[in-house]
């Protein structure tokens, strides 16, 4: 796998890990009782973004890796999918 398509690979993983971490823990100011003034109710109360981004870092270089894995160890191969794209036709 060349780097540049292993980057685009890892960012495209990255960012979908981290909109689906975004919800977990969420609570917003409305549910804790302490609206900043100037600020929605429905906005975080903490947002945890560092943490978030962290687990979204740890979640796409697993399934990175695995990827990798799969490409390069050659355990699908083009032919295996060529042949997928026969049966289901």
């Amino acid at each position: 796998m060349p780097w540049f398509s292993g980057f685009v690979l890892f960012a495209s993983l990255w960012f979908l890990a981290l909109f689906l971490v975004l919800p977990i823990g969420f609570r917003s100011q409305e549910e804790t009782g302490a609206v900043v003034p100037g600020t929605p109710r429905s906005a975080p109360h903490r947002s945890r973004l560092g943490r978030k981004m962290l687990l979204a870092t740890v979640i796409a270089a697993v399934v990175w890796l695995l990827v990798y894995w799969v490409v390069v160890g050659e355990i699908i191969t083009r032919d295996d999918v060529r042949q997928w794209d026969q049966l289901i036709r």
